[in-house]
């Protein structure tokens, strides 16, 4: 069979956004403006843990211009709770920031001089702050239905790992920790809620509608149809609007206003709704003398804050992506959720990841030096081969590993500029199992003119998924990319979709969206295939018409030839379910990094002069977007290692709950020389041969820089950010024998 030939996948075309963005044109949730809407306030616990005694909102609500003014009386009517929270204070609060009452009015400033006037009454108790305070025996329970302050524990067993530490010749046990950092999408949390007869209607900032609309209509106690979504563009999102937020206090808030809420967040606000797990990683490893990997056990804590949000989804991740993508015969891995009484953590791209991989692909370099081997050998050495299992119940291995080190290898001139004296230069390898949910359905609809009309639930949050989603469906139809249009997330309008997350709307919605397409298609055939008189398969589609030898009919004769005039459309259906793998994860994705460090020793400044990346995609269907989703994610990653944290004081206060205090990377931080490598094998479950990415680029990068500093300055940094102090304290040690 001839391969089929493709104008627009794998070319980087324009962005099908990019000039509704570039002039303003856009509309972000907090740019809506919604007739009779109401502006509204929260006001957030000043204590971290705290039995809220009394509410008197009476002088608030006599306020000129406050509608209503919410707490949890107001919901008694209500099946309040969703992800384990309450969707405001109920009884007691258990972190600075928690929601415990709400204000609508008819402006900004009214709503914020109504809160000052909210008078509460609180009962201060002992409160768990970080992992080691809430774990401690004797530590005050977070939530007193349970019998300690583990939210949640994941399991992990192969093999029998005492018998493989007998086996092993040598045996590495180390610790490692990792702070809790914040997400900073450019867009803070936004929603706006209306609740009348038809129902509830929610503009949000949510990259996972379908899954807001369903706890939604729990918590209201209506039918999911009784709920509406309506998502445009989001600036940016990373996992910080994964699953429900603050919508349904937004809802609420409507609900006893009588008119439409909008609610926007602050950074601040935003930094206390949802963050990165903070982890604390113990890992022992046990290997034969040539560097064959025999048994590993891991123990991991990640601090999930006062609520379990999808801290346990994280745990199920964390206690597999600690295992890197070895063939390790002995494991038995252990990860636990624990309440904290901080800010509440959640998804955050590659979940579970960057804590896990730090340590283990730092230990694999410890243990390389050890032997005294070449770092990149010891890795090529312990690959999964495609096909071989990792742990029970996942799918094997689909990715050829030694081929991708090779072309990081090749890309990083590894050999040599490693073997230099004094080379600070690291690598590190990732691979997460990817994918999620593997539910997604599309609809395309041919309109009478020969364009069309693309309906698709993933969310676009700046990744591009409108562009790749027109780019597959031009391809399958022959139509150029502006006779397509595709708008934003409407669970009224749109197929449903599991969630835009863990790199999987490439794979899967595009999947849908190629299926679609390709049903469409064959409607059009049978139209042509009965003008021209001929079999379907002697019909080609060339730019938007049918050809056959000297016969052209184009998509608009074509819709009046079927429909008799001017009217009607032609409609194609796609969806993919469970399917497309059988067994989970959807794919692997695979993440590899080398970094080439400058350290000044009279400071402790790290700077990353040279760092290589290298994505295995599958396919590139837009080559420019996946260098940019992998450069982000690896700028991303250097926040993270060198700077990037969130500190909480011991009373529950963050000291730095603002973009001074906190630091993101700019351009400063990039470094001299950023290169990304993207290996094309067309072997992907998702069109076309693709597999997603966007995330591996992020997990490589710490202990890509922490195995360099070790390389180059003989220092061993196993606590993250790598701050200059840290480092400069790491060079003295040294000096002095420590």
């Amino acid at each position: 069979m001839t391969k089929k030939q493709l104008k627009f996948v794998g070319q980087s075309v324009p962005r099908v956004d990019g000039i509704e963005k570039v002039t303003g044109k856009a509309k972000f949730t907090g740019d809506l403006l919604i007739p009779g809407m109401l502006h509204g306030k929260i006001l957030r616990s000043p204590y971290p843990h705290a039995r809220i005694i009394h509410i008197d909102i009476s002088q608030a609500e006599a306020l000129p211009g406050v509608v209503a003014v919410l707490t949890a009386a107001d919901i008694s009517d209500l099946d309040p709770y969703y992800n384990g929270r309450p969707l405001i204070a109920i009884q007691k609060v258990r972190y600075v920031g928690e929601p415990v009452a709400a204000v609508a009015a008819i402006d900004e400033l009214t709503a914020h001089e109504a809160l000052s006037l909210i008078k509460v009454d609180y009962e201060e108790l002992p409160a768990a702050v970080g992992l080691a305070a809430a774990l401690k025996k004797g530590a005050r329970l977070i939530h007193e239905n349970a019998a300690n302050n583990i939210c949640s524990h994941e399991h992990v067993e192969k093999g029998n790992v005492e018998q493989g530490f007998v086996e092993s010749d040598e045996i590495f046990e180390d610790s490692f920790t990792f702070p809790m950092v914040y997400h900073y999408a450019l867009e803070p949390h936004s929603a706006i809620a209306q609740v009348n007869d038809e129902g509830i209607t929610v503009w949000s900032s949510a990259q996972h509608p379908f899954q807001v609309r369903g706890d939604i209509a729990k918590i209201f106690r209506v039918h999911p149809t009784k709920v509406r979504m309506i998502i445009s563009f989001l600036g940016g999102g990373f996992g910080s609007k994964s699953y429900t937020k603050f919508e349904p206090l937004v809802v609420a808030l409507a609900r006893k206003a009588g008119s439409p809420v909008r609610i926007c967040n602050s950074v601040t606000e935003s930094m206390l709704t949802v963050r990165r797990h903070a982890a604390k990683v113990r890992l022992k490893t046990g290997i034969k003398s040539d560097g064959t990997l025999i048994a590993r056990e891991a123990e991991i804590y990640i601090d999930t804050g006062g609520y379990a949000d999808n801290g346990p989804q994280v745990a199920i991740r964390a206690a597999t992506r600690v295992l890197g993508p070895y063939r390790i015969p002995h494991i038995c891995s252990d990860a636990y959720a624990v309440y904290t009484n901080v800010g509440g953590a959640g998804s955050f791209r590659a979940i579970g990841a960057p804590q896990t991989i730090f340590a283990s692909e730092s230990q694999m370099d410890m243990i390389a030096a050890k032997l005294g081997m070449d770092p990149a050998e010891l890795r090529r050495k312990n690959f999964l081969k495609k096909g071989e299992e990792l742990r029970p119940k996942l799918r094997g291995m689909d990715a050829n590993l030694a081929s991708d080190l090779k072309k990081l290898v090749s890309a990083s001139e590894w050999k040599k500029r490693s073997k230099k004296k004094g080379a600070a230069m690291g690598l590190a390898c990732g691979a997460t199992n990817a994918g999620a949910t593997p539910i997604s359905v599309a609809m395309v609809r041919l309109q009478p003119d020969g364009s069309l009309v693309a309906f698709a639930g993933s969310t676009e949050m700046g990744q591009g998924v409108r562009t790749v989603l027109s780019q597959i469906i031009a391809d399958e139809l022959s139509l150029p990319l502006e006779a397509i249009q595709i708008g934003g997330a409407d669970t009224q309008v749109t197929p449903y979709d599991a969630s835009t997350g863990s790199s999987r709307s490439t794979t899967l919605m595009g999947t849908a969206v190629l299926r679609a397409a390709h049903d469409l298609r064959s409607q059009l055939l049978k139209i042509g295939a009965e003008a021209f008189r001929v079999k379907p398969s002697q019909i080609q589609l060339v730019d938007g018409a049918m050809i056959c030898g000297e016969m052209r009919l184009n998509f608009r004769e074509a819709m009046e030839r079927r429909f008799g005039g001017s009217g009607g459309e032609l409609i194609g259906h796609g969806d993919v379910g469970p399917e497309i793998t059988g067994t989970l994860p959807v794919f692997w994705e695979i993440g590899m990094g080398s970094a080439e460090l400058d350290v000044d020793q009279e400071t402790g400044e790290v700077r990353i002069k040279r760092y290589v990346s290298v994505a295995d995609v599958g396919k590139a269907i837009h080559p420019e977007g996946c260098v940019g989703q992998e450069e982000g994610a690896a700028m991303m990653g250097i926040g993270h290692t060198m700077f990037e944290q969130m500190v909480y004081e011991e009373g529950g206060e963050l000291l730095n709950p603002n973009l001074i205090d906190y630091r993101v990377p700019t351009f400063s931080h990039v470094p001299s020389e950023f290169h990304t490598v993207l290996v094309e094998n067309e072997d992907g479950p998702g069109p076309h041969g693709a597999r997603g990415m966007g995330e591996g680029g992020l997990v490589s990068v710490a202990p890509a820089v922490t195995n360099a500093l070790a390389r180059g300055f003989g220092i061993r940094i196993k606590d993250l950010p790598l701050t200059p102090e840290r480092v400069w304290r790491a060079l003295k040690d040294k000096e002095k024998g420590k």
